[in-house]
């Protein structure tokens, strides 16, 4: 542990009571907004956050300064964190975001120890740290640890690994997790430089979403900067027995030794990307992009970290088939990361900019009928994901109202392939030769800024819609944004490829032998529209011929093999309920777990069997997927 801070303030030395209570006590349930007239100072940078603490209008992080000692043993990271400020209104308390840390102490940059008080915890949003300062102060200095089981941090001992001799750690920040290990103003709307030195173990590397090192360090002690501002969800770190690979100019690729070649083999295209993107969006403005292969508890496809890409093992295909994944988190490099949304509520900015970028990335390396099959599975993810909600649903909206509610719930797949599929529409109306210029010009315009809904919908009419003679009425503009379901103009994407796999799916089903069917150049893509349709009620003949035929069962590929598994537990296969378990029990990807844990709860005896799994995999899972999937099962609930 950092030393800087090694005194506990006495209390004769806080605050008195008053002056903080209330402080704190417009808050002590969820954030309320507080209306600035036009004119107060910092009106500008407005933004009421539903899920922060923060009240940024007044006093803003511009910088954070990390000291931090990693100690496996006690799971715990430990140190300081100093804070650059930016005081827009002279205002004498800085509020901040925490979330089961230990703040032990906090001095200003006059060497004085600063009063500050937590106030009451809110299961969602944390405490809210509360931090007496003067108007001219320009940092401050917190001395803090983290909790055991801070929810961001995902502790990994030895045998969760590739490699099994050592432990591995890694952050998700995202959505609002970050406060769980930096005190820190957890709010997309507020960005910030950052600068860090990380103490670990002398056999393992560091790793964070700054400028990296390529080889460990003797002594266990790294140093990281950041340059560019950035969001506090983008925070993010990793150690772990870790090696580095090169796939090109600017790009490479981080993973356990076991792992590694693997992972650049599979990955090499990755530098092939990135000018694919600046043909279509502008120069790349992070220096190198950079991607981390981390142990199967990683609950996402990927995370978008500036210059280090989190990816899940579930994309090590073996045939490059899944790297759509990874121009998916290089999009984020334009659409999020460069230009970000401001609040949760504003989240389809992220994603549905992103899925749209990635398909166009894809296109350019792959070409149009490529992407079209990616779109066209998309579209029928959306509409199942619709219909799951209920077409009337708010939450089928592309902007939401999240205020009472964990924004990990508005992550689904109407912010990802809705808001894409409204790009698109946009796209089709005006044409690319007037679209691509516009959405370019929207990244450089707004480049390193968070933004709203609004903002973007109004630089739509302004630069684009207007321009172009077209009324956002007859385009349906609002009922995309703000109306639930599906609006009538929603395109229809139509891969030529599927009607083949349509045509031999049907020519199976009307009796041709599996293995005489046409699959010997499919994709993924292919095998996902395949198996996605094919008819509900099949007999363990069928079945048995099918997995004889393809080997679906002992697939590898992920995607393969979930939708496999939902098809075969579905029609009570004796043979997928031991695939189903190795898999539940090997890997944490939430996109697979919820619906495999779905499937064996409709089985027979399904939610003993769902439980026994469970209980087995869950201390491998993150933090992220075990709250989603103790719901599913009621694990606290149970019965001991």
């Amino acid at each position: 542990m950092s030393s800087t801070l090694s005194r506990r303030l006495p209390l004769a030395a806080l605050l008195p009571l008053l002056v903080l209570a209330a402080a704190c006590s417009s808050r002590s349930g969820a954030p309320a907004p507080v209306v600035l007239p036009d004119d107060a100072p910092g009106a500008a940078q407005r933004v009421d956050d539903p899920h922060s603490w923060a009240e940024p209008w007044d006093v803003a992080v511009t910088h954070l300064g990390l000291d931090l000692d990693v100690d496996f043993a006690a799971r715990q990271l430990a140190g300081t964190a100093r804070l650059d400020l930016d005081n827009r209104t002279a205002a004498t308390t800085l509020f901040l975001d925490t979330r089961d840390l230990d703040v032990r102490a906090v001095r200003r940059d006059d060497g004085e120890a600063a009063h500050f008080e937590l106030g009451p915890a809110d299961p969602v949003l944390g405490r809210r740290l509360a931090v007496a300062i003067e108007p001219d102060t320009e940092w401050v200095e917190i001395e803090y640890a983290t909790s055991p089981a801070a929810a961001a941090v995902q502790w990994l001992d030895p045998e969760q690994t590739a490699g099994g001799e050592h432990p591995f750690l890694f952050t998700q920040s995202q959505a609002i997790l970050a406060r769980t290990w930096v005190p820190l103003q957890d709010t997309p709307s507020v960005r910030f430089t950052y600068d860090a030195t990380v103490r670990v173990p002398p056999e393992l590397m560091a790793l964070m979403s700054a400028e990296n090192p390529t080889t460990r360090s003797a002594d266990g002690v790294y140093r990281f900067r950041m340059p560019q501002a950035i969001p506090s969800y983008l925070m993010a770190l990793a150690v772990g027995d870790l090696e580095f690979r090169s796939v090109g100019r600017v790009a490479g690729v981080y993973a356990e030794p076991a792992v590694v070649e693997r992972a650049a083999w599979e990955l090499e295209e990755t530098d092939e990307m990135i000018p694919a993107a600046e043909r279509l969006y502008g120069p790349y403005r992070w220096g190198r992009y950079d991607v981390l292969v981390l142990p199967p508890s990683f609950p996402f496809g990927g995370m978008e970290n500036p210059r280090l890409t989190f990816a899940t093992p579930t994309i090590l295909a073996g045939d490059r088939s899944l790297v759509a994944l990874v121009a998916h988190e290089l999009g984020h490099s334009w659409s999020g990361n460069l230009v970000t949304n401001a609040t949760w509520d504003d989240f389809w900015l992220n994603e549905g900019f992103t899925v749209y970028v990635e398909r166009r990335i894809m296109e350019e390396l792959r070409g149009r009928e490529y992407a079209e099959m990616l779109a066209s599975l998309g579209l029928r993810d959306l509409r199942e994901t619709v219909a799951e909600l209920g077409a009337d649903s708010p939450d089928t909206r592309l902007h939401l109202e999240l205020a009472d509610r964990d924004p990990d719930e508005g992550m689904t797949d109407v912010a990802y392939e809705k808001g894409a599929f409204f790009l698109r529409m946009l796209e089709e109306a005006v044409g690319r030769e007037r679209w691509d210029p516009f959405l370019r010009s929207w990244f450089e315009e707004h480049a390193f800024e968070s933004v709203t809904t609004t903002q973007f919908l109004d630089y739509l009419n302004d630069e684009l819609l207007a321009p172009a003679g077209l009324d956002p009425d007859a385009l349906q503009v609002d009922a995309w944004v703000f109306g639930p379901g599906l609006p009538s103009n929603l395109p229809e994407p139509s891969p030529a490829r599927f009607d083949r796999v349509d045509a031999a799916r049907q020519a199976w089903i009307a009796g041709e032998l599996a293995d005489a069917l046409p699959t010997a150049d499919w994709t993924t893509h292919e095998w996902l529209h395949f198996v996605r349709g094919l008819p509900e009620d099949l007999s363990p003949r069928q079945l048995a011929e099918l997995d004889s035929a393809f080997g679906f069962t002992a697939s590898g590929n992920s995607e393969i093999l979930t939708a496999w598994l939902l098809v075969a537990l579905a029609n009570d296969y004796e043979p997928a309920y031991a695939a189903a378990e190795r898999f539940l029990t090997t890997m944490g990807r939430r996109k697979f777990l919820v619906p495999l844990y779905g499937a064996l709860l409709a089985a027979p005896g399904g939610h003993q069997r769902a439980l026994a799994i469970y209980e087995q995999a869950r201390p491998g899972y993150h933090s992220v997927s075990r709250g989603t999937i103790d719901e599913m099962l009621g694990w606290g609930d149970r019965e001991n």
